[in-house]
């Protein structure tokens, strides 16, 4: 009686034990389950609202406590209710899933026509669901047909001659796992960014591909690029292959980077979430600000909102000044994710890049990136360019990259491309410490030229160096407390006046905050253009100012004339003025 319990026991084994393979004697019966070699995966027949019925044959994280799939083979056409399925291996190695009435419901499809005798379905560690002959040659496998998850290894690809590529497709809700709206693949025309569809519109866009390294408390990832002149593909690995991971395009649209730490699953990154990083959300021109706690639409140098004082972005942004074509300059943008619609310019270095959209007067912009880290048969350098509007920026800091931008020329733009617009500027620096010398010599000849031991009153100096505002850029008096500032650099410290800057206004003009280049933040007055009184206000200003010095009162920074602008930097008061907290008590 002995031996009874124990061959009991050993059935018991054998009935519960769960393999990691089909074979064509050997089919997937509801109930029963493949388990990877090493326990990561499962494949079976589940269903998502716990009843009895099995409508779903897919691949979850096995032995975790909170069930995440991966992989649905039938998810646009359940077993019906009532019905049982099988899913079998044939013997031209195909897979069919059919229900308890015969009729199929998914399949695969493969090339082989003989020598598939033996031929084996696996489930691996990697997630990846493969038929394999019995040489050992892969048939088929899951990874070339994703749902709406990309597991480590798994290749995201786009082919740029036949424009054909992989797509991942998001689940229809948290519990359809039905094709959704949202779809997700690589660019078909070039092959250089991964692009997320709401649909047939685009929803979101990440830039173009790059390989790019990770690392933090939680592990190491690395993702990596390989162009072979016909196909581009992208794919990632974590440094823990026990640790389990996915990308994940969501039901709502947005992609998730996960792993599976603490009994729980950590979001490594959620894009593009809520904010301005939508497709176009910024408008031409526009770009989105990322790089603020706050995301934020904003108009390139050079622009101004198409709207005016709106806040409504989607009519993006128009030129402050039209181009002219020949003596137009190039603006650098650091840190941008580059626009859409580029032209992709092949076997150009940057010189050559930058003289060809220097001619041709339709190039908006153009930026040269040396992708060093993609593998790439045709050499990893890519010089973009762009004609009419730039949509879908987005300023990233340090990852981004440099687009350089067309603009008008003038003053306050640097040019890497016209040199005689350079000369330009150093003629007008030449003349603006010219004249601000000839001052300081007119200052000196008038202190020397006093009687000795009279005191020259200090509103009539002011009055005599307020004297050459009308024919000078610039005053500096070293015996005031208050200096001159160059234009360009009240320029700079506004963002050209944005009226975003805008403190408050008068008759007089406009207030403006600004940061000088040292970071001190200050206030600017800029009285209106062709003002008489204008013009008195700004003499009878300095001077009272220059007369009064005490601690409850704003100090007068410094003073700037340029051409037609006449403009008074105070210090900033970021707590407001005195009389707000004294009247404002009551």
């Amino acid at each position: 009686m002995t031996p009874l319990p124990f061959l009991i026991l050993l059935l018991s084994i054998c009935f519960c034990k769960s393999d990691d393979r089909l074979t064509a004697a050997k089919p997937l019966l509801p109930g029963d389950k493949l388990v990877s070699n090493g326990g990561v995966f499962a494949l079976g027949f589940f269903s998502l609202d716990n009843s009895t019925a099995n409508p779903y044959v897919g691949i979850w994280y096995h032995n975790i406590a909170e069930r995440t799939y991966v992989w649905v083979a039938n998810r646009d056409n359940p077993i019906g209710n009532g019905l049982s399925g099988n899913l079998v291996l044939t013997n031209t190695s195909g897979l069919v899933l059919s229900d308890s009435k015969g009729r199929i419901l998914w399949t695969t499809a493969n090339n082989v026509t003989t020598g598939s005798d033996g031929a084996v379905a696996l489930l691996l560690d990697t997630g990846n669901f493969i038929v394999q002959s019995p040489n050992f040659t892969q048939i088929w496998q899951s990874f070339d047909q994703p749902t709406d998850t990309l597991l480590p290894g798994c290749k995201l690809w786009a082919n740029y001659k036949t424009h054909t590529t992989v797509r991942i497709v998001a689940w229809k809700g948290s519990q359809d796992p039905s094709s959704g709206k949202f779809s997700l693949s690589g660019d078909p025309s070039t092959g250089f960014q991964i692009l997320v569809w709401r649909e047939t519109s685009l929803y979101w866009r990440n830039g173009l591909w790059n390989g790019a390294t990770a690392s933090d408390k939680n592990g190491y990832m690395w993702s990596e690029v390989v162009d072979d002149g016909e196909v581009i593909y992208t794919t990632y690995n974590m440094d823990n292959n026990t640790r389990r991971s996915h990308m994940k395009l969501d039901y709502t649209g947005d992609l998730l980077l996960r792993i599976w730490i603490n009994q729980s699953w950590l979001v490594l990154f959620q894009l593009p979430g809520d904010g301005c990083r939508h497709y176009g959300s910024c408008g031409p021109f526009g770009y989105c600000d990322s790089t603020v706690s706050t995301l934020k639409c904003r108009c390139l140098d050079g622009f101004e909102p198409a709207d005016g004082f709106s806040a409504n972005f989607s009519r993006g942004c128009v030129r402050k000044e039209a181009l002219r074509c020949h003596g137009d300059q190039f603006l650098t943008l650091p840190g941008m994710r580059v626009p859409d619609k580029f032209v992709y310019v092949r076997n150009r270095s940057f010189e050559e890049c930058t003289a060809e959209c220097d001619r041709n007067c339709s190039c908006t912009a153009y930026a040269y990136l040396n992708l060093s880290s993609i593998l790439a048969t045709g050499g990893p350098s890519r010089c973009l360019a762009w004609t009419g509007e730039l949509v879908d920026l987005e300023k990233t800091g340090p990852i981004g990259a440099s687009v350089y931008l067309r603009l008008a020329g003038s003053p306050g733009h640097s040019s890497t491309v016209n040199h005689k617009s350079g000369i330009g500027v150093v003629l007008k620096i030449v003349l603006s410490v010219i004249s601000f010398l000839l001052i300081l010599t007119c200052i000196y000849l008038l202190l020397i030229c006093k009687p000795k031991g009279t005191q020259v009153n200090k509103e009539t100096l002011i009055r005599s160096v307020l004297g050459h505002l009308s024919t000078s850029q610039e005053v500096w008096d070293q015996n005031l407390e208050f200096r001159s500032i160059r234009f360009e650099d009240i320029a700079t410290a506004t963002n050209n006046f944005h009226d975003t800057n805008i403190l408050g206004k008068g008759g007089f003009g406009k207030v403006y905050k600004g940061t000088l280049e040292t970071g001190k933040e200050v206030a600017v007055k800029r009285l209106s253009h062709g003002s008489e009184q204008g013009i008195e206000h700004f003499r009878n200003e300095v001077v009272l100012i220059a007369k009064l010095q005490h601690k409850n009162l704003i100090r007068l920074l410094g003073c700037c004339i340029h051409e037609d602008e006449k403009l008074l930097i105070y210090e900033y008061l970021p707590n407001k003025s005195l009389d707000k907290f004294i009247f404002g008590m009551f």
